[in-house]
């Protein structure tokens, strides 16, 4: 096998120049970057992982921690992530704590407190103090997606204004019966994202000189089939059908959409359907929505936390960074009776 001597050689530099430019770790002109990869190209150079983190003392390996991965969000996110770590060198561990408390608290005890991450990214997991004080113990930095955390760098997501935004635009093409679909009690868990999104809601109406109606509110689990049987309930009412439905996912406002037509309504022209997200089968569905770009949230994470294991470079100083939505109008929406 090639090794770094060799590189070195090739490429006219010393060995501790080719193990900087390779790493990523110390300074190296963009020109020398250059000239030693194209050496360890050549020579078919592959670094070694193990002497590699006996050298720097890191694994170049983090540990990504979610709630789900059978969900498409969460997914898009660990693929964001996945993404930016591929392209910086680092491996990733992924953490699914779908086993409920004891799971979490098995992998916040014991699994990442081993040293086989160099940090943690947590996504829409709002942390206990105890959670965050081990993982700051042994000096592991962390970065949170999806709400405030404690000391902690985070992506923010404003759950309650994508809800109002959303439900002001089907009050601009004039809608006044705005039916919701929401989260049932077993997910308004970490961020209280149900809760929130029927609070944007909710204050859109109120906002419109609309008292929100109990009704026209129904929960459901955030997926297709979730939201179908939901809508079923919402639109067969034969008094009263809202002229529009919120609904607080794509997965469920997909699932209104096929109920719709399932009832013999037409949508747009019977019932107008806004969802958030931007899932993939949002645009073949002609599904207006409030994009929230899941990945580049993972991808953004990832640039939080190389930031803080490069010392140095790029600091940031605010604790909560705001991600960004936006409306994306399809043909799921429009009139009254358009």
């Amino acid at each position: 096998m090639v090794g770094i001597d060799e590189v070195a050689r090739h490429a006219g530099v010393s060995t501790a120049t080719v193990s900087r430019a390779l790493s990523g770790n110390g300074p190296v002109s963009p020109a020398t970057r250059l000239k030693v990869e194209a050496s360890a190209g050549e020579l078919g150079y592959v670094v070694s992982s193990t002497a590699s983190s006996l050298a720097s003392g890191r694994m170049k390996n983090i540990g990504v921690v979610v709630p789900f991965l059978d969900r498409w969000f969460f997914s898009s996110v660990v693929e964001g992530a996945q993404r930016a770590l591929l392209r910086n060198g680092y491996d990733l561990t992924l953490y699914s704590l779908t086993g409920g408390k004891a799971e979490r608290r098995s992998v916040f005890e014991h699994f990442l407190l081993r040293q086989r991450v160099d940090a943690v990214i947590s996504i829409s997991l709002e942390l206990t103090e105890g959670e965050v004080a081990r993982l700051h113990a042994l000096e592991k930095p962390l970065v949170g997606v999806g709400g405030p955390i404690q000391g902690v760098r985070t992506l923010t997501v404003d759950d309650v204004a994508i809800a109002q935004h959303a439900t002001e635009h089907l009050l601009a093409l004039g809608h006044t019966r705005i039916a919701h679909l929401g989260g049932n009690k077993d997910l308004d868990l970490d961020f209280h994202l149900p809760t929130n999104r029927r609070v944007g809601y909710e204050r859109a109406l109120e906002a419109a000189g609309i008292a929100p109606d109990p009704a026209l509110f129904m929960a459901a689990d955030f997926t297709m089939r979730g939201g179908y049987q939901a809508a079923k309930q919402l639109l067969g009412s034969p008094h009263n059908r809202p002229t529009a439905v919120f609904a607080a996912s794509d997965e469920m406002a997909i699932g209104t959409i096929l109920a719709a037509r399932d009832l013999g309504l037409v949508v747009p022209r019977d019932v107008s359907v806004v969802g958030v997200d931007d899932y993939d089968l949002a645009d073949f569905f002609g599904l207006t929505t409030i994009a929230q770009f899941p990945q580049g949230q993972g991808e953004s994470a990832v640039e939080i936390l190389l930031d803080q294991l490069r010392p140095g470079q790029n600091q940031l100083t605010d604790l909560n960074t705001p991600m960004p939505f936006e409306l994306l109008v399809r043909s799921s929406t429009a009139r009254p009776g358009e």
